[in-house]
Parts: C-alpha cells; structure tokens; sequence
C-alpha cells in the first residue's frame, strides 16, 4: 500500500497543522463589536498551502486534527471538495473546532481573536500521524501555532524528524500569530526553535522585524535569519513583491498593485505556488532565471488572493495568475512599441532631414 500510494503521489507536498473557521466581518473597517454580521470561511495557512497547492495543478496531503462536530465535518469536506487527499487527518470526540474572528481594516490588513480552549488541533499526539505518508512526500511543510503547545509540539517535532530522516524537502512558513503565544518572547524562541532544519523558508518583512528585531530592509538583517542547511529564503514585501536569497544568488522580484480586499491567505496562496514549481524540481533555486519566473507567478497567485474575502475561496487557479501577469505585461508592452514607433519616426525624420534634395 505504501509504494502504491507514493507511485500515485510522485510529488506529493503534504501540509501539516491547523485548520480552523474564519468568520470575517461583512464590512471592512469596523471592529468586532461593531460588525453586525459576519462571513464564515475556512483557514488556518497550513490547510489553505494544501488547497492552493491542489488549485494550482499540484498534488497535497493534510495532517491534523479536528473537533468531532459540525465545523470539523465541514472543513474537511472543504479539503476533499479542493481535491486534498485527507486520510491523515482525525477527529477528538471531546474537543472543538478552533474559531477565529478575523477584524478587517480599511486597507484590508487583519487582526485575529482565537477561540481554542484548547481546540482538536492542539491536542494532535504523535501516535496520531500518519508517518508513511510523511516519509513518501517529495515536501513537508509546516507553520509555527503547531509549536505553541504539548502535545501537539511533540508530533509536529516527530513529524519534521520523520521527513528530514527520509529526505524530503522541509518548508516553512512561520505564520507569527502572537496572540495564540504566551508573550512575544516565546513566540520569537518558540519560532526560531527549529529554523535550522528547514530547507525552504518564507517570512514576510513584518515577521523579519519581529524576529531580528531589525530593519527588514536592511539586508544584512535579513541574512542574520540565514543558516547553512538552508537552500531558499524568500522574504515577502506585500505588493512591493519579494526578495530572494540563496547560496548563489539574490535579488528581489516586483509584485502587482491590485484593489486589496482582505489579506487573509495571500502569502499561502504565494507559499502553495512556490511549493508546487519546488516540487517539480527541488533544484530549481540553482537556476535563477527559473526561480524568478517562479516568484512571479508566485506574486500574482497572493495578489489575485488579496481581492476577495477569505483564504481559501480567494485562491487562484494556475490561468487567474498567468491572466494577471498577462494583464501588466500588455501595457508596459504596449509602451515599448509607442516608444519604438516614435523612435523609428524620429530617425526617419532625421535621415530626411540630412539627405533631402538641396
């Protein structure tokens, strides 16, 4: 069974961690108290990197847990519905569904308040793995909340153990949520517990400063994050694009400028875009005109996620991203043949002028 199942998944990226219910203020700009209503979406980044990851063309797995209820029900049928393989996730019959009630600001920026108490995914245990599956993945990737707490920090330790032994890629997305910590401090030590057993890592520059404590600008505090197993750190700029960094080269890549909605799952979206090109090819990162093209991609996938509400129903498929790319490219197409046409009038112009009958 276990041969058949990785012979069927050749690149098969599996995402571990939460999975939870965003309700999501109807209007942007109010806070909780002043929302009269709210829209109920399904999250959690490592579980909207699994769907994203399906939307694009990839192949993904979920490992977590889940409340033995109504919520629980339905965010695994939102998996399966997104074509998830789900047969690593379980059910506790006496814990909840983790909510979350996501306060959107004007400029589409959100604030969280969790409800977890403890929630079915924190109390995730190691004999609840499905470690076959782990160990045939090409990827395992991975968040920090999964850390926050025994005993699931145990399992997502077993986990990361499991995979790194049988060789497969290590992702991961820190995804701060400080107030699911006890104080900053133990989010910054809790975090950067396992950073050097990534491969891939992606942190956006609000993450950078919190974590270096620096500016996130500055280059040498960015490489202050970088370690010697490390292959790839991408650091996100919101709509600026990103910067990458590897052991042969940087450089940074522009974003696009979109109406922005709701920020919720953009750098999942960006994250599961990255992960299936990785997937493909884990060596793509030594070619960089490769790995540019794979961030640009990557940059329409979080922009076009930022234009709707919600993580996952914001996701793109594989031709919404190109289609944007697309789209900027026209005009400033567009432009080099006017500024070429004018050019060639220009010259046309001038050999009249110089050659002309006298």
């Amino acid at each position: 069974m276990a041969n058949s199942f990785a012979s069927l998944n050749p690149q098969l990226i599996v995402s571990f961690g939460e999975m939870l219910i965003d309700f999501v203020p109807d209007v942007a700009g109010a806070s909780l108290a002043e929302s009269s209503a709210f829209l109920k979406a399904p999250g959690g980044a490592p579980a909207n990197v699994a769907c994203a990851i399906k939307k694009l063309g990839g192949n993904s797995a979920f490992i977590g847990k889940f409340g033995d209820d109504e919520f629980g029900h339905m965010l695994v049928d939102v998996l399966k519905k997104h074509g998830v393989n789900t047969d690593g996730i379980c059910f506790d019959p006496h814990a909840r569904t983790a909510l979350a009630f996501v306060t959107l600001k004007r400029n589409g920026e959100r604030e969280f308040t969790f409800y977890r108490n403890p929630s079915a995914d924190m109390l995730l245990k190691e004999s609840d793995l499905k470690i076959s599956m782990i160990k045939q993945a090409k990827i395992f990737h991975y968040g920090s909340i999964s850390l926050i707490s025994e005993p699931c920090r145990s399992a997502h330790m077993a986990a990361m153990k499991a995979a790194g032994e049988a060789g497969v890629f290590l992702s991961y997305d820190p995804n701060v949520r400080l107030p699911l910590w006890p104080s900053p401090q133990a989010a910054r030590d809790g975090i950067l517990s396992i950073w050097n057993y990534a491969d891939f890592i992606k942190v956006s520059d609000d993450e950078v400063a919190f974590l270096t404590q620096g500016d996130p600008g500055r280059e040498d505090v960015v490489l202050s994050l970088w370690h010697q197993n490390l292959k790839l750190l991408i650091v996100t700029d919101g709509e600026k694009g990103c910067r990458y960094f590897t052991k042969h080269f940087k450089g940074k890549v522009d974003g696009f400028s979109v109406k922005t909605v709701d920020t919720t799952g953009a750098g999942d979206a960006f994250v599961g875009s990255i992960l299936v090109s990785l997937a493909m090819d884990t060596k793509f990162f030594h070619d960089e005109g490769r790995l540019r093209e794979a961030l640009l991609f990557a940059n329409a996938c979080g922009a076009i996620c930022v234009t709707k509400k919600g993580a996952i129903p914001a996701l793109p498929t594989r031709s919404d991203a190109l289609g944007l790319i697309k789209s900027k490219a026209m005009p400033l197409l567009t432009k080099t043949c006017m500024l070429f046409s004018s050019l060639a009038a220009l010259v046309s112009i001038l050999v009249f002028l110089l050659y002309k009958p006298k």
